[in-house]
């Protein structure tokens, strides 16, 4: 099989949780809702008899619409409505699944009936998987394909699984060009075979072609933007990548890009304290470009530069200083938050940013974590004010070359809207309410608290 875009599939994968891209990090990703609007059945529609031969649906087709399309919604200002359990009745969506979906748990038993996989389930289908950087659920999805590398039922099946990661949107490979603008940056060619990959694969396993299709493609092939180059291996993350820990520091205070914000490979001392940050739901952080798809008009996808987001009191910025030398960074991005909070639950976004000489700041992934679901997504554990938590963010991935003279920066804040659901901080439900709490939030760097993202480097002379 050649799955591409497939995060809609992907139940539990160990650590991840995102049930079909509905969560990340246990926050709700809006896009689901706008999709939904345009895919799910209505209850109340007619119902055709489940034996009708193709030429009785051909025949009717003259006198029913079979497939409606809906009326088109401004979902700019749609994902704004609260509760959001009636957001699809107040666009006067069709009454279907959703109702439902809002109101279940990242571990609800109803996430393991019906078609999503998951990772207790048996796999035995060689397979070639399409995924892209700026799609919702690389992450998750890569982990995916490394677990039926590792656990697939025969050797055949394990043996032949390969990827392609193109720097795209969501389904976006064809749509690679000479030139590639992927939102506001050029990714260069990125352009790549894939009629010859997708045709090779089935001509081999479904013709019997001995075509060499499993002797000269690379397991891995992956785009790495900034040096704008496709590169291969045969594992991911790619072999040689060393993991590298950059520390959260600050002076005055990290608040916007006027801030002094930094990120160093020195552990924070005992003398540094934290960032401090307003979260108010009813003005969050609003979503510019990201790894997103199916949200309408909300919001265009993509990398875009994030300075005007910068600007804000409560989003945290920590950068390195410029790189003297050139670095690649291909993998899986680990973030360890220590926080703290005046209410019970809330939560914490992180993007990751290539900063460019000129300042612009573009963005490569981003990612969310509520604190309730700090301690996993079996049970819910709620805050106290005062103590300090430590959260395992929900990982980023990415390949992006930092050129001399660029940065690395990451944003924290609490809010990423509408690619995530707001948390209105009550520690409630959320889904069904209306009335939010603003939250007094930090973010802690010290000794004992050592704030952190930890990064895949692969060094020059191990990446070709």
């Amino acid at each position: 099989m050649v799955p591409m875009g497939f995060g809609a599939g992907v139940g539990r994968i160990g650590d991840w949780y995102e049930q079909g891209n509905w969560y990340r990090g246990g926050a709700e990703q809006m896009l689901f809702f706008s999709w939904l609007y345009v895919v799910q059945n209505d209850l109340a529609r007619p119902v055709l008899a489940p034996d009708l031969s193709q030429e009785d649906l051909i025949r009717i087709s003259r006198s029913f619409d079979l497939a409606p399309e809906r009326p088109p919604v401004d979902w700019s200002k749609a994902f704004h409505h609260l509760p959001v359990t009636d957001l699809m009745k107040n666009v006067n969506g069709p009454i279907g699944v959703y109702e439902k979906m809002i109101r279940r748990k990242p571990n609800s038993p109803d996430w393991y009936e019906g078609g999503l996989y998951h990772d207790d389930m048996p796999f035995d289908v060689p397979a070639m998987w399409f995924m892209s950087w700026y799609d919702v659920s690389t992450g998750p999805n890569l982990a995916l394909f490394n677990h039926v590398r590792a656990n697939a039922a025969s050797e055949e099946a394990r043996t032949n699984q390969f990827a392609v990661i193109a720097p795209t949107l969501h389904c976006g490979y064809e749509r690679a060009t000479e030139e590639t603008v992927v939102g506001e940056r050029t990714m260069g060619d990125a352009q790549l075979d894939y009629d010859g990959l997708i045709y090779g694969w089935f001509d081999h396993w479904l013709k019997g072609e001995q075509n060499s299709i499993l002797e000269n493609t690379p397991r891995v092939q992956y785009y790495t933007m900034g040096i704008n180059e496709w590169q291969s291996s045969n594992t991911w993350p790619p072999e040689g990548a060393e993991t590298v820990t950059y520390y959260l520091h600050s002076g005055e205070g990290a608040n916007s890009v006027f801030g002094d914000g930094v990120l160093a490979t020195e552990a924070p001392g005992s003398e540094e304290s934290w960032d401090a940050f307003t979260y108010d739901p009813g003005n969050p952080v609003p979503s510019h470009g990201g790894n997103v798809c199916c949200t309408g008009n909300a919001i265009e996808g993509g990398s875009f530069d994030q300075r005007g987001i910068e600007a804000r009191n409560d989003v945290l910025v920590y950068t390195t200083e410029p790189f003297e030398e050139g670095i690649e960074v291909t993998g899986t991005i680990e973030i360890t938050l220590y926080v703290s909070s005046d209410v019970k639950d809330t939560d914490f976004t992180v993007k990751l940013l290539d900063v460019y000489p000129d300042g612009r700041a573009f963005n490569l992934d981003e990612t969310i974590q509520r604190t309730r679901y700090r301690d996993g997504y079996e049970r819910e554990v709620f805050m106290e004010e005062g103590p300090v938590y430590e959260i395992a963010v929900s990982p980023m991935s990415t390949s992006n070359y930092f050129a001399p003279g660029h940065r690395i920066r990451i944003e924290v804040s609490s809010s990423n809207f509408p690619r995530f659901v707001r948390n209105l901080n009550t520690g409630g439900d959320n889904y069904d309410e209306v009335e939010g709490m603003v939250a007094h939030n930090r973010v802690h760097h010290s000794f004992d608290y050592p704030s952190q993202i930890r990064l895949p480097i692969v060094r020059g002379e191990e990446k070709r």
